[in-house]
């Protein structure tokens, strides 16, 4: 019989994080596509490519998936792979920015992203990972 690891609370919501930001990207992804009314949301734009913008969210989307279940399953890669995943949303999101997306549309990304990428590289949550705390 194989002994099961304790998930720790910290990379339960660290996990359930990346399953908000899934639906956070997923969101802006819908809004690059039309298919939620941008008036309400903040408008998007992608430097006059919709569809690029819409990609490119959708893709760190269905990553941000796979990242939970990683996480969820205390995959020491997917701790890994959650540091990683973090920048380049918030790249995106701040290159959205520049590309006439608003605030609104972005900030809740944001937000999110930023959460994880402090609490991913709290000394809890890397332990859990099998990555030690490393002393400058």
């Amino acid at each position: 019989m194989q002994a099961q690891r304790h998930r720790p609370v910290g990379v339960t919501v660290l996990a359930v994080l990346a399953g908000v930001a899934f639906i956070l990207n997923a969101f802006v992804t819908l809004l690059f596509l039309g298919a939620l009314p941008a008036a309400l949301f903040g408008g998007t734009g992608f430097f006059g490519q919709a569809l690029l913008g819409a990609i490119l969210w959708g893709i760190m989307a269905l990553i941000w998936v796979w990242v939970a279940v990683g996480l969820w399953n205390l995959n020491p890669q997917a701790w890994t792979f959650v540091v990683i995943i973090t920048i380049f949303d918030l790249i995106l999101a701040f290159v959205s920015l520049l590309g006439t997306s608003t605030w609104q549309a972005v900030l809740p990304s944001i937000i999110v992203n930023a959460a994880i990428l402090i609490y991913s590289v709290t000394p809890g949550v890397r332990a859990a990972f099998g990555h030690p705390e490393q002393h400058l």
